[in-house]
């Protein structure tokens, strides 16, 4: 769904983050083992759901500053226009300690990596498969549409012609109008890993379009009210990322949303 304006900002990002405070201890538990994790442009901005979150990632090879203590930095290869600049940042990213890498983002979608099934595996063999053994590597994140040619048929066609990619998890983005509309394409997606031997799925991005840019507050906390314990509750289910750690989202006014306020609860 999004990325594209990220690559324009990430320097801007990059720069105000170094300057923001970043680490802080906190008296929370740690939820360590937590599927939660935060999706971020600016890394001061995963601060206030820290307690709640286990890893981040910020559709990028790099953090962009320090990420909370205890959280996990989760490195993923956007898109073509990273390939240039991936061979060196990955090695800094798993030197750090990151343990997962993410596929491209939403390949099936022409407005964000856009990629065909066969050129994205050739990319991941060339990209990712390399770091097989130094980290579990995680599919291209796929939409939700039912389109022909994208969303789990674009993942599936990928999946068919990446049996050798050694890829342990599959990734997947959700926009929608309803919690059994969630489940149902988040069950789906299990199918979809059971074919191929894989049982973690990853939710990479999920929301309510009527919550995009902080249209309805209120429904969107009763979303995630219903979706997160069932989601908890899903043994291939490894993780998820609600859309996103910014203003008008999780964040409001530098405090919690009544979304965040249940995403950290």
């Amino acid at each position: 769904m999004v990325g594209f304006t990220k690559l324009a900002t990430a320097g801007l990002l990059a720069t105000s983050a170094l300057a923001a405070p970043h680490g802080h201890h906190h008296s929370h538990t740690k939820r360590s083992n937590s599927k939660r994790g935060a999706a971020y442009n600016d890394v001061a901005l995963i601060q206030p759901v820290a307690q709640a979150v286990s890893w981040a990632y910020d559709w990028n090879m790099l953090a962009d500053g320090l990420v909370p203590d205890g959280v996990e930095y989760v490195p993923m290869l956007w898109g073509s226009k990273m390939f240039g600049g991936w061979a060196s940042a990955i090695q800094t990213t798993l030197a750090s300690g990151s343990k997962y890498i993410l596929g491209f983002n939403e390949p099936d979608n022409p407005s964000q990596a856009s990629m065909s099934p066969s050129d994205a595996v050739q990319a991941y063999k060339d990209h990712i498969t390399p770091y097989a053994g130094k980290a579990t590597l995680i599919s291209p994140s796929a939409t939700n549409s039912n389109n022909p040619g994208e969303g789990l048929d674009w993942l599936k066609q990928f999946m068919d012609g990446c049996s050798d990619c050694n890829i342990g998890g599959l990734s997947v983005h959700w926009y929608g109008d309803s919690a059994d509309d969630l489940k149902n394409f988040v069950s789906q997606t299990v199918d979809l890993g059971n074919q191929y031997g894989i049982d973690q799925i990853w939710l990479t991005e999920f929301t309510l379009n009527s919550a995009m840019n902080g249209g309805d507050p209120n429904g969107a906390a009763s979303f995630l009210q219903d979706v997160l314990p069932w989601l908890d509750s899903q043994p291939n289910v490894a993780r998820y990322a609600y859309y996103m750690c910014a203003e008008g989202y999780l964040l409001n006014g530098g405090s919690l949303s009544p979304s965040g306020q249940v995403y950290t609860s």
